[in-house]
């Protein structure tokens, strides 16, 4: 039996693990599915072939279009949604690793 807590390189892999910067890029993107309306933004586009338009997204959530507008930055900020010009419009489309949470989420339901 090996011991890891004496072992410089397991020291090294573990200061990988805690780095801040990747620690506060999952916060972040975790912390933007503390919110039922942004969890609902992510998954629907997550289900959605091509993403969506804002005007397809507006009807499907309950609250104003500067609300949905407003998470749909922080999503975007949080590296789970990515805006594209669609015309006068923009595309919503999930992010890889948004389409990865709701899969893990969805396969430990």
């Amino acid at each position: 039996m090996t011991d890891t807590a004496s072992d410089p390189s397991e020291t090294h892999d573990l200061d990988a693990v805690i780095d801040d910067e990747v620690t506060a890029a999952d916060v972040k993107a975790l912390s933007a599915f503390g919110y039922e309306t942004r969890y609902r933004l992510v998954r629907l586009l997550v289900e959605s072939d091509d993403g969506l338009k804002f005007d397809e997204i507006s009807p499907y959530v309950s609250i104003s279009d500067s609300a949905v507008s407003h998470a749909l930055t922080l999503l975007c900020d949080a590296g789970l949604v990515e805006k594209e010009r669609d015309g006068r419009s923009r595309r919503y489309t999930p992010t890889r690793r948004a389409e990865a949470l709701v899969t893990a989420l969805d396969d430990t339901r």
